[in-house]
């Protein structure tokens, strides 16, 4: 669905998009669980096109559902968006809080003969629903109250507000995503914008908010797209400007199928504290998730300012792949400093691990990760404590031979005055060419000794890092004295 034209943006001939006033955008979460992903990318949309065109980006939490809004969510999705950078421009605004202003626009709309007090009672409802059903039609409102004299209700009667959506003619929205679409008025029904209680609707607080907020341009789900014809009839009733709408297709798992949790559709906190994701590859990841810019994959935040362009999110489903996250997250991880990488690593390990240590073999750990976990797990040997779990195939690979080989490498470093990677590598493969052998034949079982894996960052390295008295330990743990020549 889309908005109308007056004053509205519009597409250059390059198809950018071209702004005609001053922008303001909002993310509008309900506070009825985690932020996930989708939430995540719409509110970076907004975030982008605000800051794009000069304009400010605002948040709102939609709190009207009391019984399943929580603090605990609303603090996990500030929380998320602060760690993505999407903080909102000013103070979060409360939509529970504004439930008077509501019901105030509620009676103007009334006041205006724009909207309707309607007596139907829910029995009513409900019979002529079944009645629709049975001769399978769409159900519409088509209630009595719309014109009648609301004199002639019965005394105290319950009522709700309805608003009298037009009936002739045509509503015309030209989106800056899915384009010109119009929908018949006739199928615009007169729907509900104060229940019985005196309560709002979310159709009638989103557009009230959105108007307050001085909100120009709303960003959102193509699943709202069928709304905004809806709301457009509160906003012209009042006389209001209409909004520039954009509505973003939805994110599909791998499979193409609606995402779901089996898909990766976890909270945005499960990606940073579970799966150890950094926010700037998220923040990438969620940004070429629908919309592109040429070839590019890895674009910083500075240069998505620059290019972004809300003409240019394609109109069909994007579809998550948890793998090219990954990959884009090692990337990050590559060019992320070592003292931070180590802060947020270190959490993840057990035990007491020495920041220090652990910030100087960054720049060998994080070449092999692609994620937090990765990491910490690669840096794990230097902190395991004597006698060194052996891992199965590290076992296997520790042979009476191999133990023995040990031995003698055993010997040659602890004669070795200079504990430097170069000097190490000088004396082992001088080593190996002395017993006939290739370095592989030598690291291979010294890998085994210092880290009980098969795999690690280079040799070298790793003695370097433990150090000459910790390294000849672990060494010695494993060998066997080699035979006498």
């Amino acid at each position: 669905m889309m908005a109308s034209d007056s004053g509205k943006d519009v597409r250059a001939a390059d198809g950018r998009t071209v702004v005609a006033r001053p922008v303001v955008t909002r993310f509008a979460p309900s506070p009825t669980g985690y932020l996930h992903i989708g939430g995540a990318r719409t509110a970076l949309f907004n975030w982008l096109f605000a800051r794009r065109h000069g304009g400010k980006y605002l948040l709102r939490i939609e709190d009207t559902d009391r019984a399943r809004s929580t603090e605990p969510a609303v603090e996990a999705i500030f929380d998320g968006l602060r760690w993505l950078g999407l903080d909102g421009d000013a103070p979060a605004t409360f939509q529970f809080a504004r439930s008077g202003r509501h019901a105030e626009v509620a009676q103007a709309l009334l006041d205006a003969g724009h909207a309707y007090r309607c007596y139907l009672t829910p029995e009513e409802l409900a019979a002529r629903r079944e009645k629709a059903q049975a001769e399978r039609r769409p159900f519409r409102i088509d209630s009595e109250w719309r014109d009648r004299d609301p004199a002639t209700a019965p005394a105290d009667a319950p009522f709700v507000v309805r608003i009298k959506a037009p009936r002739e003619g045509e509503t015309v929205i030209k989106d800056l995503v899915q384009g010109k679409v119009t929908v018949r008025n006739t199928e615009i029904d007169d729907f509900v914008l104060l229940r019985s209680d005196g309560t709002p609707t979310y159709m009638l607080a989103v557009v009230v908010d959105d108007y307050d907020m001085g909100v120009t341009h709303i960003i959102r789900g193509d699943d709202h797209l069928n709304n905004a014809f809806r709301q457009l009839a509160i906003i012209r009733g009042m006389g209001w400007e209409d909004p520039v709408y954009a509505h973003v297709p939805l994110i599909h798992g791998a499979d193409g199928a609606k995402l779901s949790k089996r898909h990766g559709a976890l909270g945005v906190d499960a990606y940073r504290d579970e799966l150890g994701i950094l926010p700037e590859a998220l923040f990438n990841y969620l940004l070429r998730l629908g919309w592109g810019h040429g070839d590019d994959e890895i674009i910083a935040r500075e240069q998505a300012v620059a290019w972004f362009d809300i003409a240019h999110v394609g109109k069909s489903p994007s579809r998550f792949d948890f793998a090219r996250l990954q990959n884009l997250n090692g990337h990050y991880i590559r060019e992320a400093g070592d003292a931070r990488l180590a802060a947020l690593a270190a959490p993840r390990m057990s035990g007491n691990s020495d920041l220090d240590l652990l910030t100087r073999a960054m720049p060998v750990l994080k070449v092999r990760a692609k994620d937090l976990n990765e990491l910490a797990a690669g840096a794990a040997f230097l902190f395991t404590t004597r006698p060194l779990a052996l891992d199965a195939r590290a076992e296997a690979l520790l042979t009476p031979e191999a133990r023995a080989l040990l031995g003698r490498i055993r010997d040659r470093l602890s004669a070795e005055s200079g504990w430097t990677s170069d000097a190490l590598e000088a004396s082992l493969k001088g080593m190996a060419g002395e017993i006939g052998l290739g370095l592989g034949k030598l690291a291979q079982p010294l890998r085994a000794a210092l880290t009980g894996q098969t795999t690690s960052p280079g040799i070298f390295d790793v003695l370097t890092l433990l150090g000459r008295d910790e390294s000849l330990a672990r060494i010695a743990a494993q060998a066997i004295a080699a035979p006498a020549e």
